[in-house]
């Protein structure tokens, strides 16, 4: 089951809370009215009763006493019935009335005036019960289905104030899960910027006095990241740009030697053509390094023609021009950094020439907010599980091979990708149909 997170957590531990506190302070008030309520009816049913029975002593006058007409004599009110019992026989209004609980008879017959409360058909009732002389007693049943029903609503606007309540807490808890984690929420998309390479992504410390160590430590820690990053691109561009000069020399060198293969043994030869090999491979390698490092620095933004430029870089590795399409007619004039739109195309043309079993379509088109360079090749195509490792630097092993890779560095499809981060986008390589890879490389159509 998933954690809940801490807004939610937050939120359902502030219902909850108001839940409880709700439902006491309802419980309690509900007990302490319907306790006012009980004794203040019971005592003014207690005395009205009193009262009824001294009117109905004083009308009984002898053994020839109408009872009936007695009990008729009076208007005891609604929900109020009187029961006169005289030497055991039961004298009452109503034919089919409530029956007098025995052991409230019997206490009133030894002389005791008592009540009790019961269950009907019609709801609760009291019966009072007043000893008027040894042979006769008084009873009067009072109907208690009003007070029932107003502690009946009682409850109910009780148990929607607590419900209410608890609502009402869950929505604090939810504002204030909110509130208290909005400066969370810059720091994420702080992360967010600096993780797509933004390194400018900076936290205010005044804007939330609370958190002012968190921003504090969060900005120096960026600060040092930026600062190793730049001394990291500054030291691998101060090494490329080193090494080009020897290389120059020695791929001189190289060229010489090459040129007087003829004149040598053949082992020599050999040893010749291997150097000469390895120094061009060098010489691509630092090549390759130059250009990831000049991937982190800003673009020179201008309109390109995409289409005459990937049909230029067709033609320089001798791959039919007609292979590129602009899918549905689109304008294949994009905003971007032309020179770095020119190495992708050329990476990736490359790429699919020595790996994979040469070009069988370039795309371009626009979706969305993106440019897409699509490029179809001819090979194996790439395992699932190789097409994110395939991107970074120096990666070769199991990939490279199945791919036909016998040289190279395994910067060439890492600096595509660096390119495409760099204009806002992204590079990824998918099955084409049919068989083969189709590498897609998306760029920001508004590059910042």
């Amino acid at each position: 089951m998933p954690r809940l997170g801490l807004r939610a957590r937050v939120s359902t531990t502030v219902a909850v809370g108001a839940l409880v506190l709700s439902a006491a302070v309802a419980t309690l008030s509900y007990q302490f009215i319907r306790s006012s309520l009980v004794d203040e009816r019971r005592n003014v049913v207690w005395r009205t009763a009193y009262y009824d029975a001294s009117y109905v002593e004083a009308r009984i006058g002898g053994p020839d006493t109408d009872y009936v007409e007695v009990l008729s004599s009076f208007n005891p009110g609604r929900g109020r019935t009187p029961v006169l019992v005289v030497a055991g026989t039961p004298y009452r209004l109503d034919v089919a009335g409530v029956d007098i609980p025995r052991n409230l008879a019997e206490m009133v017959e030894g002389g005791q005036a008592g009540r009790q409360v019961v269950r009907t058909e019609q709801g609760p009732a009291m019966i009072i019960g007043i000893p008027l002389s040894a042979t006769t007693q008084y009873y009067e049943i009072v109907s208690l289905q009003e007070l029932d029903n107003n502690l009946r609503q009682i409850g109910l606007v009780l148990t929607l104030v607590a419900g209410g309540v608890t609502l009402a807490g869950a929505g604090l808890g939810w504002y204030t899960g909110r509130r208290a984690l909005r400066p969370l929420a810059s720091v994420a998309e702080a992360a967010q910027g600096i993780a797509a390479g933004d390194l400018n992504a900076r936290l205010d410390p005044q804007a939330e006095p609370d958190l002012q160590r968190l921003a504090a430590s969060f900005n120096n820690m960026v600060d040092q990241l930026q600062q190793r990053i730049e001394r990291d691109r500054r030291f691998a561009a101060d090494v490329s740009h080193e090494l080009r000069s020897p290389l120059q020399t020695l791929a001189a060198a190289a060229a010489v030697l090459e040129r007087r293969q003829d004149h040598l043994d053949p082992r020599t030869a050999d040893a010749a053509r291997l150097v000469v090999e390895e120094v061009d491979r060098f010489q691509q390698l630092v090549t390759d390094l130059l250009e990831i490092t000049r991937a982190e620095s800003e673009l020179d933004l201008s309109e390109v023609d995409v289409l005459a430029l990937a049909r230029d870089q067709c033609k320089r590795r001798e791959i039919d021009p007609a292979l590129v399409t602009v899918l549905d007619g689109e304008d294949a004039t994009w905003l971007a950094d032309a020179r770095r739109v020119e190495q992708i195309l050329g990476n990736l043309l490359e790429n699919a020439e020595r790996h994979g079993g040469g070009v069988v379509a370039v795309r371009l088109y626009q979706e969305g907010e993106h440019n897409v360079i699509e490029v179809d090749d001819d090979g194996p195509g790439v395992l699932p599980e190789n097409r994110e490792l395939i991107f970074r630097p120096f990666v070769r092993g199991s990939t490279a091979e199945r791919r036909g890779d016998t040289d190279g560095a395994g910067l060439g499809l890492a600096i595509v990708a660096r390119l495409a981060e760099s204009h806002g986008g992204r590079a990824t390589v998918l099955d084409r149909p049919g068989g083969g890879a189709r590498f897609r490389v998306e760029l920001s159509r508004r590059p910042q």
